[in-house]
């Protein structure tokens, strides 16, 4: 008797913040054993697809080239800096504006309809960040695994007054930045936050486009319930959150949240690294700094962190990935404790070397957690949207320190920070306590544990 097909299909954008969460999941399906694993991606991932295979193959499926509005990386430099000043209601507007765009996410859906077409998914696991795949999987009532990178709250928390939210009233919005514990001046910012949220969809412009999204769901046969607030959340079987309780504010997590820290591969993930390692043995001290994909810094930011490193010459090397085409804004004259890096091959294979003693990091999803897993402390100079609400936490659990100019790159207050945290045992201590903690909840194991005893797995799957 033939077996029954259950395919999972796994569907998300191709940068590498959001993608490569879900990459580590589908590997670790392969080195299962699972059959029928595709991944529904831009072409631009297909090479990483790639490379995933280790007993079973993970196919590949098309969704085109990227689209620029989906994109942050290709955004020109005016849209970087609106959606990277330091105003932070201005600058989620910003991100608002420039991602809303209904009719760029046509063509992804027709792609991934096909796709599905084809396959027919017993399962989707799809990106929290993919609003298309979401949307077809409730409209087309195929069940799917919703995949977070950033602490809970982010996708359980409304950013407009009088909507659905799983967060009790009052909790900070999503990139506030904002703490637990506010101040009345905060309160009030917080609520005005929600309220100026939902006023930029009140503008003619904003209703515009709002009309257009309503007329591009008609013309895709979107349903109507794909549209809810809380949508992802509310119709997903699973939602599977690369983080732990501990590293947000407390409030209840739905039971259909599943807190599995972060998602790291087996090490060493990269182990021809062309000296790199070691180079890290070598050292007594090292700082790891890594602003992520996203960050563009100008000439003067990094003139700065030269500067930074100097100062720390006398115990401390400093490791940089600095992004090729950024590399020019570099200074004749580089001190000898700096090692600089267009792409380290393992970022995690990095923060696990004992060496390396603190992280400078924008705080995005995965580096926050990623840097805590491995019990380094964290120096944030936040970029945008969540890893404004990712540094808060960490100043408040005791884990991190945040620059207080980010946008000029003070080096007296990079200095400062850094040294802080370098000679303070109890940031390594508090980071090593969140790293057992991440440890134990499983990461990749568990959630793939998690992924294949759902009943539909075990089932036939229906005909769409």
């Amino acid at each position: 008797m033939d077996s029954i097909r259950r395919p999972i299909l796994f569907v998300s954008y191709a940068e590498s913040g959001l993608l490569n969460p879900l990459l580590v999941l589908a590997e670790e399906l392969s080195r299962r054993g699972v059959e029928d694993l595709w991944f529904a991606t831009d072409e631009k991932g297909r090479s990483d697809i790639g490379a995933v295979e280790v007993k079973t193959p993970v196919e590949f499926a098309s969704l085109g080239e990227v689209v620029s509005e989906m994109s942050a990386v290709t955004w020109d430099d005016e849209t970087y800096r609106e959606v990277t000043q330091r105003s932070r209601f201005k600058a989620h507007r910003a991100v608002i504006k420039h991602s809303f765009a209904p009719r760029s996410r046509v063509e992804k859906y027709r792609r991934l309809e096909a796709v599905v077409d084809e396959v027919k998914p017993a399962l989707m696991v799809i990106e929290s960040m993919c609003q298309f795949g979401y949307e077809l999987a409730i409209t087309k009532k195929i069940p799917f695994v919703l995949g977070v990178p950033f602490v809970p709250s982010n996708v359980l928390t409304s950013h407009v007054p009088f909507a659905k939210s799983y967060t009790p009233g009052g909790f900070p919005v999503p990139h506030s930045g904002l703490p637990l514990d506010m101040s009345f001046p905060q309160r009030v910012a917080n609520q005005l936050f929600r309220l100026r949220t939902l006023g930029m969809f009140m503008t003619s412009s904003m209703r515009k486009v709002v009309e257009e999204d309503n007329q591009i769901r008609e013309e895709l046969g979107i349903a109507p319930e794909a549209r809810a607030m809380m949508a992802r959340i509310d119709h997903a079987e699973m939602v599977l959150c690369y983080s732990v309780p501990e590293l947000d504010y407390p409030f209840p997590v739905p039971d259909k949240m599943r807190l599995v820290g972060a998602m790291v591969p087996p090490l060493p993930q990269a182990p021809d690294d062309d000296g790199l390692s070691d180079w890290l043995a070598a050292q007594d001290s090292v700082v790891y700094m890594g602003f992520g994909t996203i960050t563009r810094l100008t000439r003067e930011q990094v003139g700065a962190l030269v500067e930074v490193t100097r100062r720390l010459s006398d115990r401390h090397a400093v490791l940089w990935k600095l992004p090729r085409e950024q590399q020019h804004l570099l200074p004749e004259d580089l001190p000898d404790n700096l090692r600089i890096e267009n792409w380290v091959p393992s970022q995690l294979d990095v923060l696990a070397h004992p060496n390396v003693k603190v992280f400078f990091t924008h705080a995005g999803g995965n580096g926050y957690h990623e840097g805590l897993y491995f019990g380094k402390p964290l120096v944030v100079r936040p970029l945008w949207v969540d890893c404004d609400d990712q540094a808060v936490r960490g100043q408040d659990f005791g884990v991190s320190l945040t620059l207080d100019r980010p946008e000029t790159v003070d080096p007296d207050d990079v200095y400062d920070k850094l040294t802080r945290v370098l000679d303070d045992s109890a940031f390594r201590e508090r980071a090593e306590h969140f790293g057992e903690l991440l440890r134990a909840a499983g990461g990749r194991s568990s959630a793939a544990d998690l992924l294949l005893g759902l009943p539909v797995l075990a089932t036939a799957p229906a005909t769409h």
